[in-house]
């Protein structure tokens, strides 16, 4: 298998979602930390722009958004399954909520006055201060829940899981883990990273329970690597993963577009359409150190627009 190489930082809770999946595998991996904060030039050559952490690299191939990165990891290394068929289709609603709703509760709320400095690690106020300014920059026109609403969300979502654990299973559907379970977890990670407002999660014994099973995966075997040695890779990977435009979906191959997602870090990525299908879409882009690269997004949650 060619290296899997997540580009990530340490307090990224959606980093901490892959880095699980990547442990249940019990999966080898490159590591290449990625700045908290703009600018990063490393990440724009391999990207082209996208704003979020984390992102798997595979040779010139370069996949973003977790929900896609979990795909592909399943996909190459299928056992034990993320996907397990006894989960049914319940696993994706549930991840998506998690990635969606859960996440947006427990982000304002971990993110509170009394949470902020803990969160991001040991940094100075000036670092704070700059952190703050990028995350609003993110999430602009982002209507954000107030620490009130956040705090009320949250406690009801809490119960939600902590009664689907009430029949005694070991995850949250069921004997074995799936993609709903790595995708609630980072979200209560995120959390605890803030001890001064963890104790939101103390009420909720049988989900404290689960977390603990569910972060005993660990993280596989963690290899670091240099940004610069990953856009090396890049550059002389000399080929891509197999991609095609399905007719039918309203562009042609080859043309210009823009990928950008949806709700939050909406910065656009322009390229030239190689991939698209209901489930995914694949921009070809030119970077004079990472050479020809592919950069691949899911189809849910992300926009195409031709290139004005």
């Amino acid at each position: 298998m060619t290296d899997l190489i997540l580009h990530h930082f340490d307090q990224s809770p959606f980093s901490e979602k892959v880095r699980l999946v990547l442990g249940l595998k019990r999966l080898s991996w490159r590591s290449v930390k990625v700045p908290v904060r703009l600018p990063k030039p490393d990440v724009v050559a391999l990207t082209g722009g996208y704003r979020r952490t984390p992102f798997l690299q595979i040779g010139a191939d370069i996949y973003c958004d977790t929900a896609l990165m979990c795909r592909v990891i399943d996909r190459l290394a299928p056992e034990p399954p993320l996907y397990p068929p006894a989960a049914t289709g319940m696993q994706h609603v549930l991840a998506q909520w998690a990635d969606s709703a859960l996440f947006w509760a427990a982000v304002p709320y971990t993110l509170q006055p009394a949470g902020f400095p803990h969160a991001f690690g040991e940094v100075s106020p000036d670092e704070l201060k700059a952190l703050a300014a990028d995350r609003a920059a993110m999430t602009a026109g982002l209507r954000r829940a107030t620490l009130a609403d956040a705090t009320a969300q949250l406690t009801s979502y809490l119960g939600w899981l902590e009664s689907m654990l009430g029949g005694g299973q070991a995850f949250l559907l069921g004997g074995a883990p799936c993609i709903a379970d790595v995708a609630v977890a980072h979200s209560l990670w995120f959390i605890r990273l803030a001890p001064p407002v963890a104790g939101v999660l103390a009420p909720f014994g049988k989900l404290a329970a689960w977390y603990d099973r569910v972060t005993a995966f660990g993280h596989g075997r963690e290899a670091p690597l240099g940004s610069g040695d990953a856009i090396a890779i890049a550059a002389s990977a000399g080929g891509h993963a197999p991609a095609e435009v399905e007719p039918g979906l309203g562009f042609e191959a080859g043309a210009q577009v823009t990928v950008a997602a949806t709700d939050y870090a909406t910065d656009p990525v322009a390229g030239a359409l190689v991939g698209l299908s209901t489930g995914e879409v694949v921009l070809e882009r030119r970077d004079e150190r990472a050479g020809t690269v592919h950069v691949h997004f899911p189809r849910i949650g992300f926009q195409i627009k031709k290139a004005s």
